[in-house]
């Protein structure tokens, strides 16, 4: 299990306990300056109170689990316009709409792609760019956002 896995494992019940949806976890490890983002949601959408909420309950939790050697800077945020996904659960939630992701590796000689979420399922997810229907496969993906409409 990935990092971020193994926190979103220790988070989780905090966040849910506290009536929170948890969307997802990033943990950007950089010495000093590592990052742990936590998303956080809920129906009737989230506030600065909210956020400030979540983190004190999870710093508590993260000082008694311990899972990060070293220094880290907690932030706690709602998913915004440009929400990452996730889970395939995300991607099924948001079929229809339009998608950016970046993989771990090439696929076709890209990378990067923008495109329609046309489809999605337990492992793989359904992209249209340029008119063209492109299957990859969720563990490829290294970094997916919703594009905002205006």
């Amino acid at each position: 299990m990935a990092q971020a896995g193994k926190l979103e494992t220790i988070i989780e019940p905090a966040v849910t306990a506290l009536g929170y949806e948890l969307v997802g976890v990033e943990y950007l490890p950089q010495g000093r300056h590592s990052v742990l983002r936590v998303y956080i949601d809920s129906e009737s959408g989230i506030r600065m109170e909210d956020c400030e909420r979540v983190s004190h309950q999870v710093s508590g939790v993260l000082d008694v689990e311990d899972p990060i050697s070293g220094e880290y800077t907690l932030e706690v945020s709602s998913p915004g316009l440009d929400r990452p996904l996730f889970t395939a659960e995300h991607y099924r939630r948001f079929v229809g709409s339009e998608v950016k992701l970046r993989l771990h590796r090439p696929v076709d000689g890209r990378r990067k792609f923008r495109g329609l979420l046309t489809g999605a399922g337990e492992e793989e997810i359904v992209i249209e760019v340029d008119g063209q229907e492109i299957t990859l496969s969720l563990d490829d993906v290294e970094k997916a956002n919703l594009v905002p409409k205006w």
